[in-house]
């Protein structure tokens, strides 16, 4: 009678649905990605130095004048920049570059969760860790908008840092994950209806 009921049980309970080798194969090569834009912002922010205009470096926390003689010297104090707003706007443009890569380091823990821990949940953690990647790309985009709005007047395209399109690649990354990670979820999700009916 136990084992009648503990069978019963067993085909009573959601089944997780069988995925295949394809679909793991992109599932983790978004992951790696993600990971990647990840790393990418992170170093990117941390450095901070985006726009190099002639002999001045422009930085999210720092502002610093190059010669010659006495080699960098940086000041903490955005406003002697002499750019209308620069101090205001620093703090907007860091801001936002900070929250994405928290956004984005959440989103990559719900990704690897669902792919870890298998569950009647995990599409669920999949397209909540996709949406805060998306997140992340708002947030990455939006502060580098206001960083070259901010200095549109000393920005020439020679002028960007490695800084800088490192930031830009990691909200690219973080754009065209979110996009395949919502997508390939869908499709699967229609492939294993489709196998029910």
């Amino acid at each position: 009678m136990t084992a009648i009921a503990v069978q019963a049980q067993r085909l009573l309970a959601p089944r997780v649905p069988h995925r295949s080798f394809f679909e793991t194969f992109i599932r983790t090569l978004i992951i790696l990605c993600a990971t990647l834009a990840v790393v990418l912002a992170s170093v990117s922010i941390c450095d901070g130095h985006w726009l190099l205009a002639e002999d001045r470096l422009f930085g999210l926390w720092q502002f610093c004048t190059i010669s010659n003689q006495t080699g960098p010297h940086c000041l903490r104090d955005l406003s002697q920049a002499q750019v209308p707003g620069l101090a205001v706007g620093m703090v907007l443009a860091r801001s936002l570059g900070s929250l994405a890569v928290v956004a984005a380091i959440f989103g990559l823990e719900l990704l690897m969760v669902s792919q870890l821990c298998e569950d009647v949940y995990s599409r669920r953690k999949w397209a909540a860790g996709s949406i805060l990647l998306l997140l992340s790309f708002i947030l990455s985009f939006g502060g580098l908008l206001s960083f070259v709005t901010l200095l549109r007047k000393q920005v020439t395209l020679t002028s960007f840092t490695l800084m800088f399109w490192c930031e830009f690649t990691a909200s690219f990354l973080f754009f065209l994950n979110a996009i395949s990670g919502l997508h390939i979820n869908s499709i699967t999700h229609s492939w294993a209806y489709s196998r029910k009916l």
